[in-house]
């Protein structure tokens, strides 16, 4: 599926009604940085859980670096933080996140409005995230978002498990929707599907080109300067509004013939 259009200058707001087009499957998101911002909690108690163990902390933008990948692999990468070690610092995060981090994250604006949009359009709707499936399923239903969702896959709860990447994940959540690579390629299994996988940084855009998907950028997550194109994310939007906008010029969302256009 092309993605390259342009952006149209008026964007279908979230409250007016839209239809998915009959070919249409599902729009695959991220979690962190895509549907919810972790408002800081994330990089608090990360900072928390290394110096508890004595871990110098790194600055800011190592630390929002984080967001996104999983855990155990961007520990791995500190001065001073060994294998041994990443088993004790993800528990006390994973506690100082399950006691304050999950209640501070936000749903992103317009997001809620856009997975309604697509819920009444009979788009399915699933989550892939290098978050653990349980913790996943939790932070969505604590952001009150969960019932938006055909299927929510993560990574394993254990967290020091090697992880594989996204593209794993991808297709988890696509066999949970009745699309499952494991029987072949997408465009030769199910041709007249059209799935698209939305997120904020390239280990999305990576995991969608595994399954042969293309990949919308978002720029308010947690993407350095430049990663998402470089990534080959297509289009980048900015806005819910402009994400919405996206998904219709795709043809995964058409307005009812009675509406007409605008």
């Amino acid at each position: 599926m092309n993605l390259d259009s342009a952006i149209a200058p008026a964007a279908l707001r979230p409250s007016e009604s839209a239809v998915a087009a009959p070919e249409i499957r599902a729009v695959l998101f991220d979690l962190d940085g895509t549907l919810v911002d972790p408002a800081g909690a994330i990089t608090s108690c990360l900072s928390h859980a290394l110096g508890v163990h004595g871990i110098e902390i790194p600055e800011q933008a190592v630390l929002d670096s984080f967001v996104g990948p999983p855990l155990a692999d961007s520990l791995a990468s500190l001065p001073g933080v060994t294998q041994a070690l990443i088993p004790s610092i993800v528990d006390v995060y994973r506690q100082r996140y399950l006691d304050e981090g999950m209640q501070a994250s936000r749903v992103y604006p317009g997001i809620e409005e856009l997975l309604g949009t697509l819920n009444a359009a009979g788009v399915l709707c699933a989550v892939a995230t290098s978050k653990p499936t349980g913790l996943a399923e939790r932070l969505l239903s604590i952001q009150g978002i969960r019932d938006h969702f055909a299927a929510v896959q993560g990574s394993a709860e254990d967290e020091s498990i090697p992880h594989a990447g996204k593209g794993p994940i991808l297709g988890a959540a696509l066999a949970e929707i009745g699309l499952d690579p494991a029987h072949g390629p997408l465009a030769e299994t199910a041709p007249d599907a059209r799935v698209v996988m939305v997120g904020d940084r390239i280990f999305d855009v990576d995991g969608a080109a595994e399954h042969g998907l293309d990949c919308i950028g978002v720029r308010w997550g947690y993407a350095p300067a430049g990663e998402l194109e470089t990534a080959g994310a297509k289009p980048i939007v900015s806005t819910a509004e402009e994400l919405q906008q996206v998904l219709l010029t795709a043809g995964i969302l058409s307005l009812p013939a009675s509406q007409g256009a605008h």
